[in-house]
């Protein structure tokens, strides 16, 4: 029986523009179950915003299109949800933190209304004093005081303003939650406070939570699994330490792990990955990461590679066809 909180098959995602399209996501497949902590890592313009933008349902409008694939979220089919039926499911089921925090709040409203515009979508029977006691208790659980709930978002620092985002976030306890690159406008004492809040956060409520970042260290700290991101596809994926203690990686995450610095190694300089991210108007034949891959063969110019899977581990490579 499949006990996934959330399953994407097969998805695929376009943005349609004047001059092009743009090849987004290309047959992202994913599996989160209940409770679970998912690290979704790859460099800029992998895809990763859009994978959580689209199990939100909050596309563009007239630019952004799912042309195949399917998301089930708690027994929900996301793709097949009319708009009022995802403001439903928006908060209570799954709820997403947007990568700036300076941005994410209304500069107009008091940091408590904007925690209760969310409790009174879908608490609407809610008296005034509940909705305030559970403000004061949200503001609590993230480290803040309750009666800072009267100030704008104006008078909190960079922390602080993730740390209402993630009260808002968490207002309604919902199942899922999305957190796209939740650390990276904070210095490193903040990071490490907001990354233990959301560790105790998820063993609290229990909550699966799929984490968009470029940094493995946040990974390691957090996550139960990892699925490393490439030109809008998944290319490897597995336990956090079938990817950090394993031997048999995909070029890709070879790369990633080598511009990271070792402390116990004295070298005069990081090996980062060479070349840049495919253009996803004009995603390149074969394997999409061939033209930046010292360990290309021939065949990975012209045929995509089958996904390889061992023990739970997924790579998709050429490298590693005789383990099919």
């Amino acid at each position: 029986m499949d006990n996934s909180l959330l399953k994407i098959e097969d998805l695929q995602v376009v943005y349609s523009t004047d001059d092009s399209l743009v090849f987004a996501v290309n047959g992202l497949d994913l599996d989160l179950a209940p409770g679970e902590t998912l690290g979704l890592v790859g460099e800029t313009g992998a895809g990763k915003t859009t994978t959580a933008l689209s199990i939100m349902g909050l596309l563009p409008d007239r630019t952004g299109f799912v042309t195949r694939g399917k998301i089930t979220l708690d027994g929900h089919d996301i793709l097949a949800s009319s708009e009022a039926e995802l403001r439903g499911i928006r908060g209570k089921l799954v709820s997403m933190i947007f990568q700036d925090p300076m941005t994410s709040l209304n500069p107009t409203m008091t940091v408590g209304d904007q925690i209760k515009e969310v409790l009174q979508v879908h608490n609407p029977d809610a008296d005034e004093a509940q909705l305030q006691a559970r403000i004061d208790e949200l503001m609590e659980l993230v480290g803040l005081p309750a009666a800072r709930k009267i100030e704008y978002p104006h008078q909190f620092s960079g922390g602080m303003k993730q740390r209402i985002v993630i009260a808002i976030a968490l207002a309604c306890e919902p199942k899922l939650l999305l957190a796209d690159e939740p650390t990276t406008a904070l210095d490193v004492t903040i990071q490490a406070q907001v990354l233990k809040l959301m560790r105790n956060l998820k063993e609290k409520l229990n909550t699966a939570m799929l984490l968009i970042t470029h940094d493995l260290g946040v990974v390691a700290q957090i996550c139960d699994k990892v699925a490393i991101m490439y030109a809008g596809e998944i290319i490897e994926s597995g336990t956090i330490e079938q990817i950090y203690t394993g031997e048999r990686h995909h070029p890709y995450t070879k790369g990633l792990f080598g511009a990271i610095p070792n402390l116990k190694e004295k070298t005069r300089r990081l090996h980062p990955v060479e070349g840049l991210m495919p253009d996803p108007t004009n995603l390149p034949l074969g394997c999409a990461f061939h033209p930046r891959c010292a360990q290309c063969l021939e065949v990975c110019r012209n045929c995509a590679p089958a996904a390889h899977l061992v023990d739970g581990h997924m790579v998709k490579c050429h490298l590693y066809k005789e383990d099919r």
